[in-house]
């Protein structure tokens, strides 16, 4: 399928955008005679569940090419919804459960997210052919979470290369600190769990009192338990993960005998947002060292969609960078964090030692852009089509009006880039889509991340 994207990065020109490639896709199944509907729908243990409706080609007609469409759809539900159980209705549903069974098993293509689901819902991923009266209802737990901001609290931010905290007076941030840390590889369960009581208790020296915790973290966690976190990486022996890190938090809760919870940073960043700027139909992205995302629904609730959006399919090309972690091609990890960035450099001819790391490479970057490089300026360029063409993609899965844009990826002159370049894009791309680009004030990249964390637990009546 040949496209003609209006925005080109002349370090990145194979880029191949999901949203572009899938509306040509549409538009052939719109011409082609004998093309089909299909319903894939996500259902999770508790019940909760989704239905995506798409068309496919006519058998013969497109098989690759129907089968790279709901490959790489179901992909994105998985990571952005989540589910254990996938439900495919129409004339095709068989033929493509089928090829997707082969890929996700151990040994196929999509073996990293088959075992992830795993890990989340404690039950293997299932592909099962329905009519479509077996098609589940749709419904999403709402969470009721955060906006309490009463009492005495302390909120925490956990990511990949520092840890955040702040002590909270009804609603009043009274301290905040931030602190260098490297939890991604570390062996030892420990590590983790001295630093974050390190952080809560230089915020519980600042209160009379502690009324309740709440954190922000990445990864997956449900009821406080850790299901799958890039933090803990370095933690490959399941016994060790099941026995010392799983019930980290709940365990840290029971130390401080307090509300308290924890909830996946994107989503945190999210509700940020809708606290901040008094709106809903929110979609919060932090670019940092990896891709932290949530949502807070039309109605002002958080969801218990997974949000991972560092793993959603942003590109289709055939040869596109691989994630480190999964091994997939054409995530957004790579295009939207500081892998991304190392990514790009070299191809925009910027050399660096291969001994540095990821966050001192953007810190070099952000120099570079500070000091006029058109070097640098190719970098952020690239970054800023890739996200608007994302962004249009995003808007086929989440019913979002605004987008917060936060992370160190986003900070200085560069970050001013990436949104002008996204903005562009929408633009001229995607006419019909109606979607404010906003940056957090000072005020709110200092504490909104951590107040927002703070306000999750209500207070114990």
């Amino acid at each position: 399928m040949t496209l003609r994207p209006r925005h080109v990065s002349p370090i990145d020109p194979g880029f191949v955008p999901a949203s572009l490639w899938t509306r040509a896709f549409l538009a052939t199944c719109a011409r082609t005679p004998g093309s089909s509907a299909l319903a894939i729908g996500l259902r999770r243990p508790d019940g909760t569940a989704s239905v995506f409706r798409t068309q496919v080609l006519p058998a013969g007609a497109g098989d690759a090419d129907n089968l790279l469409h709901v490959e790489r759809t179901v992909k994105f539900l998985l990571w952005a919804r989540g589910g254990d159980e996938v439900l495919l209705s129409g004339a095709l549903a068989a033929r493509l459960a089928e090829a997707l069974r082969r890929l996700y098993v151990a040994g196929g293509a999509r073996a990293f997210d088959a075992e992830f689901v795993r890990k989340l819902f404690e039950r293997p991923l299932t592909f099962t052919v329905v009519d479509e009266a077996g098609l589940p209802a749709e419904s999403a737990s709402h969470l009721p979470l955060g906006r309490n901001l009463g009492g005495c609290r302390i909120g925490f931010d956990l990511g990949g290369s520092d840890r955040k905290c702040a002590a909270l007076i009804d609603g009043k941030v009274v301290y905040s600190e931030e602190v260098k840390w490297d939890p991604y590889f570390q062996t030892d369960p420990d590590y983790h769990l001295e630093g974050i009581r390190d952080s809560l208790k230089l915020a519980a020296a600042h209160l009379p009192r502690v009324d309740a915790i709440g954190g922000s973290a990445a990864g997956v966690y449900i009821s406080n338990r850790v299901r799958a976190a890039s933090l803990f990486r370095g933690i490959t022996d399941p016994a060790v993960f099941d026995r010392r890190v799983k019930n980290l938090f709940v365990d840290l809760g029971k130390e401080w005998a307090v509300p308290f919870e924890v909830l996946n940073d994107g989503d945190v960043t999210a509700l940020a947002a809708s606290m901040s700027l008094g709106r809903n139909s929110v979609l919060g992205i932090a670019m940092g060292t990896s891709v932290a995302a949530g949502y807070v629904d039309p109605k002002g609730n958080l969801t218990n969609w997974l949000s991972e959006l560092a793993f959603v399919p942003v590109d289709y090309r055939a040869n596109g960078p691989a994630d480190e972690w999964s091994g997939d091609l054409g995530c957004g990890v790579q295009y939207f964090s500081q892998q991304g960035v190392g990514r790009l450099l070299p191809l925009a001819g910027i050399t660096l030692p291969a001994t540095m790391r990821l966050p001192e490479q953007l810190e070099e970057l952000q120099k570079l852009m500070q000091a006029g490089d058109a070097r640098a300026v190719r970098v952020y360029e690239a970054i800023g089509i890739a996200f608007g063409y994302a962004l249009a993609h995003f808007a086929s899965f989440y019913d979002y009006r605004c987008l917060l844009i936060m992370g160190r990826v986003t900070s200085g002159t560069g970050g001013d880039l990436i949104i002008e370049r996204a903005r562009a894009v929408l633009r001229d791309e995607f006419p019909d889509l109606r979607i404010d680009l906003v940056v957090p004030d000072e005020k709110d990249k200092r504490h909104g991340q951590a107040v927002a964390a703070a306000s999750l637990p209500p207070l114990r009546s």
